[in-house]
């Protein structure tokens, strides 16, 4: 896969799993809580991850519309989701399943990108990289052992498009000989792209939690988790509804950047059916439109004090836009009633749409659109229109009613702590 193939993705699935997973408290459960490798080897004798399906796994990414899928081959843990020749503390040796290949295999079925996520970090074995900061002899067994594991995940796993790294303390990238380590795993998949978290820059950036576009833009890639572990955690319920999550692919979308969003499979394997419902659902809206409005989206950018040349979106009280070629996307997250009403609109409209429903009437008077919708499009999650224009789209509105002669500001004359 090609950079330019990655830009276009939109949308995957990040599955964080490992003997953490049956803790139930999260990923991070083996350091916040200093449980020593002996207990997580008497952990792992216990693993059965009976309900683990990658067919199930990857059907879901597909109904939720999703284009590839990052799998955590390894965590912090130490522990490996396949069979490896290097490690006992693996889940062929434990319970005879190499959960790894059977994702990449579903992926390959069903045409899915694959990613392998694996932590540079391993508090299991020995040296570990305290060991490896405090004595240079432990820090050049443990970077050997490093640069063996990644080199035999990836000839084991050829092809796969992305080598995602994570876990990259305590070590810059002259620590992590991370030139020479991307070299050594190009030189067994040249094809393959790298994320940044090995502290060069990478293919493309890796922000966590947000969504901000790197400045100059380069592609990017927002991971954020459906509620707020990354890994399964039994008390945590704070799942994030499929607006927000529609939402934030719509941000991502009209910064040009992908969303990935985290599962979190149970200890047993199994997926938390509210996981599912958000995401089928997101993949449902995908369906009726949700697609077109996040596919080669051209910029929208908003300076909310004074206006500046290129400036061509808006931000609307029913719901969010954006843009590709002479197509302006309003998602309506918030239902207006019997009609909406664009203004600012600096362009003519030919028609409007709604996919798998059918042509909206309206009236154009200048620049005020008033579009009549059905009652029965009301009972859509999120219904995207589709305002064909005469030319590419933009919306100039200020916080006056009428657009003033003289220079003015676009909303506020200086600065707010307000992201449009």
């Amino acid at each position: 896969m090609n950079i330019g193939d990655f830009t276009k993705l939109r949308y995957g699935m990040l599955v964080q799993y490992g003997l953490y997973s049956q803790l139930a408290r999260g990923e991070w459960v083996m350091n916040r809580e200093q449980i020593q490798p002996e207990e997580i080897d008497a952990l792992a004798e216990r693993f059965n991850p009976d309900h683990f399906s990658a067919d199930e796994i990857c059907d879901l990414a597909v109904a939720g519309g999703m284009k590839y899928i990052v799998f955590c081959t390894m965590h912090h843990e130490g522990f490996r989701l396949y069979d490896t020749r290097l490690s006992d503390f693996n889940s062929v040796r434990m319970f005879g399943r190499d959960l790894t290949a059977e994702i990449v295999n579903a992926c390959r079925k069903r045409g899915l990108k694959i990613a392998l996520y694996h932590s540079l970090n391993n508090w299991h074995d020995r040296p570990d990289a305290v060991d490896a900061l405090e004595n240079p002899a432990d820090y050049e067994v443990f970077i050997r052992n490093t640069f063996e594991r990644l080199a035999e995940l990836i000839e084991k796993f050829n092809p796969i498009d992305i080598l995602w790294y994570d876990g990259w303390w305590p070590f810059d990238q002259d620590g992590w000989q991370a030139e020479k380590m991307n070299a050594a795993m190009r030189a067994i998949q040249p094809h393959l792209l790298f994320n940044g978290r090995n502290c060069l820059a990478g293919d493309f950036a890796t922000p966590e939690q947000h969504l901000t576009a790197p400045e100059p833009w380069r592609p990017w890639e927002a991971c954020l988790p459906l509620n707020d572990h990354w890994g399964f955690h039994a008390a945590d319920s704070n799942w994030k509804s499929p607006l927000s999550v529609m939402k934030l692919l719509l941000t991502a979308a009209s910064k040009r950047g992908n969303l990935l969003l985290n599962v979190g499979p149970r200890g047993d394997g199994s997926i938390p059916e509210e996981s599912v419902k958000i995401i089928r659902s997101v993949g449902n809206w995908l369906r009726e439109g949700g697609e077109e409005a996040v596919t080669d989206c051209d910029p929208m950018p908003l300076s909310p004090v004074i206006p500046q040349t290129g400036d061509r979106g808006d931000w609307d009280h029913q719901g969010v836009f954006t843009t590709s070629g002479n197509h302006l996307f309003l998602t309506m997250a918030y239902w207006p009633g019997p009609r909406y009403t664009l203004t600012g609109l600096q362009s003519n409209v030919l028609n409007i749409m709604v996919k798998n429903f059918g042509e909206l009437k309206f009236l154009q008077e200048g620049q005020r659109i008033t579009v009549y919708l059905p009652e029965s499009l009301e009972k859509r999650f999120c219904p995207v229109l589709d305002f064909e224009c005469d030319t590419p789209p933009a919306i100039y509105r200020t916080g006056g009613m009428r657009i003033p002669k003289v220079k003015h500001p676009r909303y506020d004359p200086v600065l707010p702590d307000i992201l449009y």
